[in-house]
């Protein structure tokens, strides 16, 4: 279960830092690339979240450069899964607000496993490649930047109070 959070939060600070770093491009360069993937896209607060990282990690016109090219290249293929997996979603709706059958709701769960399966391995490859893109002492920086919010985030779960007893 950890090792499967951890992934989730290397993907979404990938994805992130790659967002900021295009919305940190001048506006005579090209516009940055659309958004890439579901609901944490398009609100304000991830420009500020990718312009934190692209500061934090003190990146090269260059290292933007090359990484708004990988967001660019790779957004075709996560596009579609993205709206796939909402089109899964608002199917599964019908049944939390409808007449619930349950083959068809395992059949959609299935269907939103591949989905999210293609989403995590696209994900993946494109902090893989971001990743790349960083010099040795950016990698220890991010890698004690990801350490610092995991145990901010272990804290939370720590302090979160106990769920209600159930009678």
């Amino acid at each position: 279960m950890k090792s499967i959070r951890y992934r989730l939060l290397i993907a979404t600070a990938a994805v992130l830092l790659g967002s900021a770093i295009a919305k940190s491009q001048t506006a005579e360069e090209a516009p940055p690339p659309p958004p890439m993937h579901g609901h944490e896209f398009g609100m304000e607060g991830e420009g500020r979240m990718m312009g934190f990282f692209a500061r934090s990690l003190n990146l090269t016109d260059e290292q933007k450069s090359q990484m708004k090219s990988i967001l660019q290249k790779e957004h075709p293929t996560i596009k579609p899964l993205v709206q796939q997996q909402r089109q899964i979603d608002g199917q599964l709706r019908q049944y939390v607000e409808g007449t619930y059958d349950e083959a068809k709701v395992r059949a959609l769960a299935v269907q939103k496993a591949q989905v999210e399966t293609e989403l995590t391995v696209a994900h993946t490859r494109v902090h893989n490649e971001l990743y790349q893109v960083l010099t040795a002492d950016q990698r220890t920086q991010l890698k004690e930047m990801e350490a610092k919010h995991e145990a901010r985030m272990q804290q939370h779960m720590h302090d979160a109070p106990p769920p209600p007893a159930e009678d």
